[in-house]
């Protein structure tokens, strides 16, 4: 009788430790893509600011153009 809650002991603490090994590496993968995740989320930032200057130049120029218009007459 001892002898068998020993196997399902030993049973038990296999499985567990399988369980731990298989979540660990689940963990390693999801840091790994997590990791990437950032990087690429950076990139789209700095993406986003590069497209928005330039949308700023591009209404600079409209608007003093706009105003060198506004200042010819036409008759």
């Amino acid at each position: 009788m001892e002898l068998e809650r020993f196997g399902e002991l030993e049973q038990k603490i296999k499985r567990i430790l399988e369980e731990y090994s298989t979540l660990k590496n689940r963990n390693h993968e999801l840091e790994k893509l997590l990791e990437g995740k950032s990087v690429e989320l950076e990139e789209a930032k700095n993406r986003v600011r590069v497209l928005n200057e330039e949308k700023d130049a591009v209404r600079t120029g409209v608007d003093m153009l706009l105003d060198m218009l506004h200042d010819i007459e036409v008759p």
